[in-house]
Formats: C-alpha cells, structure tokens, sequence
C-alpha cells in the first residue's frame, strides 16, 4: 500500500525539517546545520544534526537519521503511511486514496479488522460493568477507590460469567469466528466449541500510542487462576513493543516516566495526579520497551513492588535501561508494598518526596549486593571491594567512571586511590581496558565478508553525494547493476537519475523506503563521514580503490550466477574488460 511518489514529495517539500523538528528537540543553528540533544538516546554534548539543505537529520552518538517522514515514524511510532498522514494534516495537503497491492491490501485489512473488533470488544466490556452481571467489577474498583472518572479515562470494564458470551455479542455484530479467535478474543475445542477467553474479571483495555485499542488484561473476580489474564500477541498487539499507559504517558511531558508493575499501579498513579507512569504487559521489561520510552523521555523512575520479586526485576530492568541509553532511578516504597498502597496511605505529596530521593541505579545495586556479604568480616568486605571494582568497569567514559569511583569510595569507605586501583587492575587483568584503534586510509578490512563488500558500495555512494561532479567520470565503468546490495542499488538508481538531471534530492531518495530500519540506514549513505586523507594524491587512490573495489564485488557476483545463461557470460567478459580499463585509468577528484 502507497500514496503516489508525488503526493509524498509534496507533503515533504511543505514539510521543512528544521521547522518541523524544532517542535520536538530545542536546535541551535551552527554553520549551515542545526544541533540539539539526539531523542533517540541519551547523551549531553549535541550530536544531533539537521540540515536544511539536505532536508535530513543525523545523529553521529547513535546512528538515527533520516528525513523528515523518518523521524515521525521513529518518534511518534508509526508506520510510513500513518506518518504520511500526520504531516500531510500538518502542511494542509489532501491526500488521495491509498494504492495497495494485493498482499498488502490483504495484510492492512486484515489488521483494520483486528482493531475493529478489539475497539467493539472493548466497548461490549464497557457496557457490562455498568449492568446488572458487572456489580462484582463495580464493586472491586471502589474497594480500590477509583473514581468514575478514572474508570471512564481508562475504558475499564467487565466480562460476564458466562463463558460464550462476548463471542455471541461479536457474531451478532457480524464478526466471523476466524476473526474473534485471531484477536485473541475467544478459543475453540472439540470439546466445548467456541469459547470466550475472559470472562468474570475486570477488563482493562490495552491501547497503543495513538489510543486504539490492540488488546486486553483482565483481573479474575475471586481465587481462579490466573489472577491476571492477557491477551495472546496477535498482529497488531506485540507485548514487548508496549506499554500500558503509554497512550497518555506520552503526552506528560515531563523528562523522566515512572515504571511500574501492574495495571492497577499505573491507574492509581494517573489518577493522583502522576500521568508519566507506565507498565510491562504481563511480562518482564524488555530492550523493545525501553526504546519505546527512550522516544518521550531520557531517565527512568523503577516503582516496582518492595518485595523479593520486585527488587530481582529492577536489577533486570536497570541493566536494560543502561544498554538503551536510559538512566535509571529507584524508588523506595518501604514500609509499603507497591505504588498504589504507598499513594493511598502516604497520598501525593510524599510520592513526591519519594521520587525525589529516589536511588541512584548504581548505588541500588550496590546495596543488594551488599547483602551477599558480612562487611564486618576483613575477608568478605574485600571480596565486596572487588565486586564494587568490577561493577565499575561497565563505565565506558572516563569522566563518568571517575564520578562513580569517588562517589563510592566516599559512601562505603574506601580510600579513592585504592578503590581507583582496584578498578584499574580489574580492568587490566580482564581485558576491560583496550588500546585505541585507529582507521587506516582506504577500505579497512573487515571480519565479515558481507561487510567488506557492502562498504565500497556504500562510500561510493557517499562520495558521489558530497562531489556530484565525480559521477560524470565514473559512469563509464559503473552502472546501477554493479551495487549487489537491494538497497544500495535502489539508491544508486534514484541518484544516478538526479545526477544526470542535475538535480540532486538526498532527502526525496529517502522516501523510497517505507520500512524505518531502511531509512535509517539509506540516511547513512548521506551523512557518512568521508576520511579526510592528507593530499589530493591519496584522496585519489582512495576513490580510485573505492570504485574498483565495487566493480570487482560486481564481477564476482555475477560470475557466481553464471549457470548456462550466454548473455550472463558476454556480460562477465564486458566486465572483466571495464575492469581492466578501469584500474589502469587516473581518476582525477579536480
């Protein structure tokens, strides 16, 4: 499914980058860019560049780049055609009827059809509560002392005692039985039929960032097991790409979100007033989840349960929140279980207190460990010491590191030098500290042979970007069939065009690809740094091996794909020609 290419480029070229971002990242204009702090990880010098001329942005920190239809598909989670949609809103273009393939015709209404029936369940749960069969449910949300306010926001509801009785309500509705069994809504066996998945619980909906409803969780009325039921992935519901509460997180605005537990947790916390909480989907946290977060905010405030469960799954989640680039606090929720109890004794003001003296991550762990060891002992404090050493190798950045160093020789006694050279003798005896790399001129060689063939296709590609002249003396040798690489050769083609038109558009090639991971990394291709080499000599080796590089890459490929095929074979032969031609010719960069 599409919109025509010209439709996209008009939405794009009404779509200034630098205007549009500004709404989401403060930028400051340096030389002929703009930088801000990436929102796709954490850092605290800008790395995060866009340019106006390009109509793209790149952050050198993490990778993301992109145009403007790449970074509303990053930031907002959407797909292509949604974000399509929202700047076409945003720049007042109308937008024709979506052209489908087949397939994808098939795929986007089968996935409208999942949300439909999701938002008519939804609204049958809805219903239910507020009847006769949802007393039980009315009466469970009170004791929990939730207004009808709160209920209404979150579009809590009930499922009746009777096992088919969703599924009556749904094909009364028109939906097939395929349909409401893909949901996640209902099962079927020989032995009872068709049956409802939920039924006498509370329903909590579960909606995605745009506030559809994907699928549900729903807490069981009396002592049957599972206490908490949720709904199977399905198309449109991935648990470890969600978060509960995230629909209305997402607009707090404020720079850190609250992680909790349960549903119930979230809900109270948004209703005293805490609307930046959100949780895990019936499991634990996940790398998906915390990328999720990264997107709204940089830190990360861990309301897990006090007990022995929830102190094992913040050790989980902090290590997580760190590889996502998040920093990661913890609250203290002693004497009191989780979030709701604590906000019900304790109310707002003192959640608040508690968040700002919420716990570092690092002197969290610290401090479980802590209890593996009698520090009263000479023997165990020092195996203490040495525990605390390695826990501070993970510190990649120096400053950082010596931060952490002086911080926790100050908090459990240690004297800084002895600490700093228990660190560094760690270090040294596992290999934690590695000697600079530096790149070499030319192509470096690399471990992975798909690697060294796909980098000359790319810094190709880059060069011939940055020097739009170049291609005029190249074009003899190279062809649009010399890149092997599907995504090279779709850029190489869209490019070689503009080139010979003289009329260069870097931001437009991007919209070729819908998917956000081939964006990003078509977005590469224009923000690679080239190496800067000492004279114009060496600058013209480089190129000159950059060119030829790709042309033998292409030769071998389609001699492995000769088979019987005579023209495959006169086409090897006109290769190996323009290959020799080639690394005999000066290809002069002036």
């Amino acid at each position: 499914m599409y919109y025509p290419d010209e439709v996209v480029e008009e939405i794009r070229m009404k779509s200034d980058i630098v205007e549009v971002l500004s709404g989401y990242v403060k930028l400051q204009k340096k030389g002929s860019n703009y930088f801000g702090l990436c929102p796709f990880h954490n850092e605290k010098s800008p790395s995060f560049s866009v340019s106006g001329v390009k109509q793209m942005y790149y952050c050198f920190g993490c990778g993301a780049g992109g145009n403007v239809f790449t970074f509303i598909m990053e930031y907002e989670n959407y797909s292509f055609q949604e974000a399509v949609k929202f700047l076409a809103k945003r720049a007042g273009v109308g937008l024709p009827d979506m052209e489908y393939s087949e397939e994808a015709r098939k795929k986007e209404g089968r996935r409208a059809k999942l949300l439909e029936v999701n938002k008519e369940a939804a609204k049958y749960f809805y219903y239910q509560l507020r009847g006769p069969a949802g007393q039980a449910g009315c009466q469970y949300l009170k004791k929990r002392q939730l207004t009808e306010e709160t209920i209404h926001r979150f579009g809590l509801g009930f499922s009746n005692q009777a096992s088919d009785d969703l599924t009556r309500y749904l094909r009364k509705k028109g939906y097939g039985d395929k349909l409401i069994q893909e949901a996640g809504l209902a099962s079927f066996d020989e032995k009872h039929g068709m049956y409802d998945k939920f039924w006498n619980r509370v329903m909590f909906p579960i909606q995605d960032g745009n506030h559809r409803v994907i699928g549900f969780g729903g807490r069981v009325m009396g002592d049957a097991k599972p206490k908490y039921l949720n709904s199977p992935e399905t198309m449109v519901f991935d648990k470890g790409r969600n978060l509960y509460g995230l629909n209305f997180a997402r607009a707090a605005r404020t720079n850190y979100m609250i992680l909790c537990e349960g549903y119930m947790d979230v809900i109270a916390m948004h209703q005293a007033g805490f609307s930046q909480a959100v949780a895990s989907l019936g499991t634990a946290f996940t790398p998906g989840q915390a990328a999720l977060i990264r997107r709204y905010a940089q830190e990360v405030v861990l309301a897990y349960d006090s007990d022995g469960a929830g102190v094992n799954a913040a050790l989980r989640a902090i290590g997580i929140l760190k590889e996502a680039g998040l920093t990661g606090k913890v609250l203290s929720l002693e004497p009191y279980k989780d979030p709701d109890e604590f906000i019900k004794n304790q109310g707002q003001e003192a959640f608040k207190e508690r968040i700002r003296q919420a716990e570092n991550s690092f002197f969290f762990e610290l401090r479980i460990l802590a209890g593996d060891y009698d520090l009263s002992d000479p023997e165990s404090k020092t195996k203490f010491h040495r525990e605390i050493a390695r826990k501070l190798c993970s510190f990649t950045e120096e400053v950082e590191r010596e931060n952490y160093i002086e911080a926790a020789a100050q908090k459990y006694h240690i004297g800084f030098e002895n600490l700093r050279k228990l660190v560094y003798a760690y270090a040294a005896r596992t290999g934690g500290v590695q000697p600079a790399v530096r790149p070499k001129p030319g192509i470096a060689s690399q471990k992975d042979p798909g690697e060294k063939k796909k980098k000359p296709q790319k810094l190709l590609l880059t060069w011939l970007v940055e020097e739009p002249a170049l291609y005029g003396k190249i074009k003899k040798y190279i062809s649009t069939e010399d890149f092997t690489e599907d995504l090279y050769k779709k850029i190489a083609e869209k490019l070689f065009r503009d080139l010979e038109e003289g009329a260069l558009n870097p931001a437009g090639i991007i919209s070729l690809f819908t998917e956000e991971a081939q964006q990003r990394e078509a977005a590469g291709v224009f923000n690679t740094r080239l190496m800067q080499l000492g004279s114009r000599q060496e600058q013209e080796k480089a190129f000159h091996d950059i060119v030829v590089a790709v042309k033998r890459n292409s030769l071998e490929y389609a001699s492995s794909r000769l088979g019987g095929d005579v023209s495959a074979l006169n086409q090897v032969i006109e290769g190996k020609k323009a290959l020799e031609e080639l690394s005999k010719t000066h290809i002069s960069l002036d």
